[in-house]
C-alpha cells in the first residue's frame, strides 16, 4: 500500500502547496481518498495515482480546505471515465459528517452536473458534545435547503455512534473480508473525525508438499482452502485449511486524522499502529495559537503517536507560513524542516519515525512479516 499526499497545506492552496487531500492506494488497485480540498483534481494530475480508481472518499470535517474540491473531483472522475458502460457500474462511497449529503447534492444540482457513475453518501451523526458552546451555524437538522438527490445517487446511510463498555464512542464505517474501518471523534472547532483502518490478517502460504501428501489437486480446491474453507479430496478425505496453510500474514493498522488539537478521544480504537497521519499546523513556539484554533504542533502529534504506539508519524496540514522543504530562497527556519526537526527532537530516545509529508510525498507501507503477528 502507498500513501500519496496530494495536498499538505492548511487554509488555502498556493502555487507551492495544495490543501488537504491524501490518497491511499491499495495493493490490488483501488484508491481511497481522505479529504478533498480545493484543487484536488489538479493535484491528482501531478501524482502517480489516478482518481479514476477511487472507490471511497472520507471527509474528516466540513471546513472548506478539506471539502471544497469534492464536487469538482466527482465531475472530473466522470469526465475521465469516458463513455458509460463499464463506468456505469462504478460506485463511489462518500463518508463524512452530517451535512456532507446536502453539500454534495446542492453543488451538483446548482451546477447541473451529470455523472456517469453512481455514488452513495454515508453521514456520520455527531454527538452534541462535538459542537462548541458558542456554535452559531445552526443544526444540520434544519431543513434550510430543500432535500435534493442526484439522479446517480444510491441510498446511503446515517451512521450513529456506538459506545463500548467504558462509554467510548466510535462510528462503524466498513467491515468486509479485508478491512475494518471505524471513525472516532477528535477535538476541533467543528465536529471532526479521525479514521482507523485495520487490515485483517491474510491467509498464509499453501504448503505444496502437504497438499500432495493429502491428495489435494491444484486448482479450485486450493482456492477454497486459501479462503478458509475445508475441502474433500477424491478419496473422501477432509482437508482443513490449518492442515496446509502456513502462518497468517498480519494486517496493518493506519490512523488518518483530520484537524485536531487533541485526538485522545479516538485512542481507545488503537492498541498499536503502523502509520499515523497527524496534523502539525504550527511549530511548537506557536502552540498557544495552534490550540486556540483547534490545531496541533509536532510535540502534540508525537505525544499522541506514542500514546497509540505508532511506528511512523507523518506530519501534514502545514500553515502556509512554512515553505516546502525543497523551496528555493528560504532557510530551514522558514520551512517544514523546522517542524520535522521539532518532531524528531520530541521523539528522540524512542523508536518512533517522524517525517513531514509535503505535496507529492509518497510513503510505502510494506506488508508486515509473519514474525510481527504477535507484536
Amino acid at each position: 500500500m502507498w500513501l500519496h499526499f496530494l495536498g499538505s497545506g492548511s487554509s488555502y492552496p498556493t502555487t507551492k502547496r495544495g490543501v488537504s487531500a491524501l490518497a491511499l492506494r491499495h495493493d490490488d488497485g483501488p484508491v481511497w481518498l481522505f479529504d478533498c480540498g480545493e484543487g484536488t483534481q489538479i493535484q491528482f494530475q501531478k501524482a502517480s495515482v489516478t482518481s479514476q480508481k477511487i472507490t471511497a472518499i472520507f471527509i474528516s470535517h466540513l471546513h472548506g480546505d478539506h471539502l471544497f474540491g469534492l464536487p469538482g473531483l466527482l465531475c472530473t472522475i466522470s469526465s475521465q471515465l469516458g463513455e458509460e458502460g463499464e463506468a456505469g457500474k462504478k460506485v463511489v462511497d462518500i463518508y463524512g459528517p452530517k451535512g456532507i449529503n446536502k453539500f454534495v447534492n446542492t453543488a451538483l444540482h446548482v451546477s447541473c452536473s451529470p455523472l456517469i457513475y453512481s455514488f452513495r453518501v454515508h453521514e456520520l451523526v455527531p454527538t452534541a458534545s462535538q459542537y462548541p458552546e458558542d456554535w452559531e451555524w445552526g443544526s444540520e437538522d434544519d431543513e434550510t435547503v430543500p432535500a435534493i438527490s442526484h439522479l446517480k445517487q444510491l441510498p446511503g446511510s446515517s451512521i450513529t455512534p456506538v459506545a463500548d463498555s467504558q462509554g467510548n464512542l466510535h462510528w462503524p464505517l466498513m467491515n468486509n473480508d479485508r478491512w475494518c474501518v471505524q471513525a472516532g471523534w477528535i477535538h476541533h472547532r467543528v465536529p471532526t473525525f479521525g479514521f482507523v483502518l485495520i487490515e485483517k490478517d491474510r491467509p498464509g502460504t499453501l504448503d505444496s508438499t502437504k497438499l500432495t501428501s493429502l491428495g489435494v489437486k491444484l486448482g479450485p480446491m486450493c482456492g477454497e482452502l486459501k479462503a478458509g474453507r475445508s475441502v474433500v479430496t477424491d478419496s473422501g478425505r477432509t482437508v482443513r485449511p490449518e492442515d496446509v496453510l502456513g502462518p497468517s500474514i498480519p494486517g496493518r493498522t493506519l490512523v488518518i486524522l483530520g484537524d485536531t488539537s487533541d485526538a485522545s478521544p479516538l485512542a481507545h480504537l488503537v492498541s498499536k499502529c503502523d502509520v499515523l497521519v497527524h496534523e502539525a499546523t504550527h511549530g511548537d513556539a506557536l502552540a498557544e495559537k495552534a490550540v486556540l484554533y483547534g490545531h496541533s504542533t509536532p510535540l502534540r502529534a508525537v505525544a499522541f503517536a506514542q500514546q497509540i504506539q505508532a511506528k511512523t508519524l507523518l506530519l501534514n496540514h502545514f500553515s502556509q507560513r512554512y515553505h516546502p522543504a525543497d523551496s528555493q530562497g528560504h532557510n530551514k527556519e522558514e520551512s517544514v524542516e523546522l517542524l520535522a526537526n521539532e518532531g524528531r527532537q520530541a521523539a528522540s530516545g524512542s523508536s518512533l519515525n517522524v517525517m513531514c509529508a509535503d505535496d507529492m510525498f509518497v510513503f510505502d507501507i510494506p506488508p508486515r512479516s509473519r514474525a510481527q503477528s504477535s507484536k
